[in-house]
């Protein structure tokens, strides 16, 4: 039986199949219900013909009529960084039980390709944008068009809410502050930072959440132990950041029992840093990341860190998102910031201080 020129069959192929019209064949495949109108054995007849060929329904020629795409936007500004995987698998996992599609895009952290992205889903009328703005992301006009054109966006990453867009990420100083308390538990008292670049989102509150766990305490950080990351262009610069920035440190001359590093990146780079240098991890320096990405856990030593639990932001989002995009209106609603609860990892990067230890033996 010859098929539809597009290479898919179709409702008429159905039909042609089975001797029924196309309109009968419709009614008994989308389950309208006119289907209980029409005998049992006519539409096992022509559900079992259908299976047997192989349709599925055209979502397009659906669309059409429902004046819906049933598309979501993902747009990430760089998949291949380590935070955004799990922010996507947390939206595809809750779209599972629904009939929407993500449309997955990467932007590979080039504006160009970002504002072009949002425009080609703006085009393709999706029903809402889910933005993972990690690592340098820079707020642009198009996110305005697309409130402009009743689109509900939603941003896991960054606080657009002063541009009206409701957010989910981490409590970053109190993740900041975390990590801090964790050295001073471990009695370290020389403890090097490094910090986030300018510009970067979390840099300020991790950094201002650092400060706070040392408040209370008498140990200071030397100015030449808290070098700041430069501005890069994608997280993978991260670790060679790192790892150029402990070979300075040590250089300095200044005497240094632990590293707080801004990212789990930039960790990893530390590491590799102190090994090259003859340094062991954790006995002659512990080290600290922050996100607890994926390469973070399988490292060695694995890394100690502030967890972000990534996939379940992504899951609330989109759930937030399915709750927009059914209610007429959503898109005026007041836009809100969603904090998430870090908590820190231990892992066998981080271990009692030197002076510490000789007291406990």
């Amino acid at each position: 039986m010859p098929q539809s020129k597009s290479g898919h069959v179709t409702l008429s192929d159905v039909a042609n199949a089975t001797g029924y019209s196309v309109s009968t064949v419709s009614i008994i495949l989308s389950g309208a219900p006119l289907s209980a109108n029409v005998a049992a054995s006519t539409r096992e007849t022509i559900r079992a013909a259908a299976k047997r060929l192989g349709y599925h329904p055209d979502a397009r020629a659906r669309s059409l009529r429902k004046q819906r795409s049933g598309t979501i936007g993902v747009l990430a500004y760089d998949l291949s960084d380590p935070y955004c995987m799990p922010v996507v698998q947390g939206v595809q996992h809750g779209l599972q039980a629904t009939d929407y599609l993500p449309l997955v895009m990467d932007a590979q952290t080039e504006r160009k390709v970002f504002d072009k992205s949002l425009r080609l889903m703006l085009e393709r009328r999706v029903e809402g944008v889910v933005v993972i703005a990690s690592w340098m992301f820079d707020e642009t006009s198009l996110l305005a068009d697309i409130k402009k054109n009743g689109v509900p966006t939603l941003v896991v990453g960054r606080d657009l809410t002063p541009s009206g867009i409701t957010s989910y990420l981490l409590d970053n100083e109190q993740g900041g502050r975390l990590a801090m308390e964790h050295l001073l538990q471990l009695g370290h008292k020389k403890i090097a930072v490094i910090r986030g670049p300018d510009g970067m989102f979390d840099s300020a509150p991790r950094w201002k959440g650092m400060l706070r766990a040392l408040q209370q305490t008498s140990v200071t950080l030397a100015e030449q132990l808290t070098p700041q990351l430069p501005l890069l262009n994608t997280p993978g610069e991260a670790f060679e950041a790192g790892r150029s920035l402990v070979k300075h440190m040590l250089k300095s001359r200044r005497r240094f029992t632990a590293i707080l590093a801004f990212d789990d990146l930039t960790a990893l780079g530390v590491v590799r840093g102190l090994h090259e240098a003859g340094k062991s991890v954790p006995d002659d320096c512990s080290v600290v990341g922050f996100d607890d990405v994926l390469p973070a856990r399988v490292a060695t030593p694995a890394i100690t860190t502030v967890h972000q639990p990534m996939r379940q932001m992504g899951l609330k989002a989109i759930e937030h998102m399915l709750t927009l995009v059914e209610k007429p209106g959503a898109v005026q609603e007041l836009a809100s910031l969603c904090l998430s609860t870090p908590e820190l990892v231990e892992r066998a990067s981080t271990a009692v201080a030197a002076k510490k230890r000789a007291l406990l033996v």
